[in-house]
């Protein structure tokens, strides 16, 4: 048994040697990483310093701060611009008379998202074609829609019936 524990006592001895070694490799690691930093924080001339390099990353985010406020801008004014826009379009096409085939007379909504715009109708008859346009405030209008007219605004604002 003497012969077992003194192999346990070497092995003990041989990893507890190990590990002296590896926290001394951290050790000495530490220390030459602190000496770098430090070494990088020092005002050397013709080298730029840990507090320069600090100095512009924060120059850096300031200009990066200020460009994503000027796109933030003109993000705004671009989505208040598209909301005005006339972008809501329809046609319903028919015939307005009985004798007529081919669905020639339509009527059309132009609207924009807070539904203004306009619904413009195009009647054709046998001998002649008029045309009407009628202005639209949030979806309704000042002068009577005909039910082509109103199908027409449904559709553009996206209102299935």
């Amino acid at each position: 048994m003497s012969a077992d524990s003194g192999l346990i006592t070497t092995l003990i001895a041989l990893v507890a040697a190990a590990l002296a070694l590896v926290l001394a490799g951290v050790v000495l690691f530490l220390q030459l990483r602190l000496r770098r930093s430090i070494t990088l924080m020092e005002i050397v001339e013709g080298r730029e310093t840990m507090v320069d390099v600090i100095g512009r990353t924060l120059q850096d985010f300031e200009q990066l701060r200020e460009d994503v406020i000027e796109i933030d801008r003109a993000l705004t004014q671009t989505q208040r611009d598209l909301a005005d826009s006339l972008r809501h379009v329809s046609v319903v096409r028919y015939d307005a008379f009985g004798d007529l085939g081919g669905r020639f007379s339509f009527s059309a909504a132009l609207l924009d998202d807070s539904g203004d715009g306009i619904v413009l109708t195009s009647i054709h008859g046998r001998s002649e074609t008029r045309t009407y346009v009628k202005g639209l405030t949030g979806g309704r209008s000042d002068i009577d829609l005909s039910p082509e007219e109103r199908r027409a605004v449904q559709l553009a604002r996206g209102e299935e019936s």
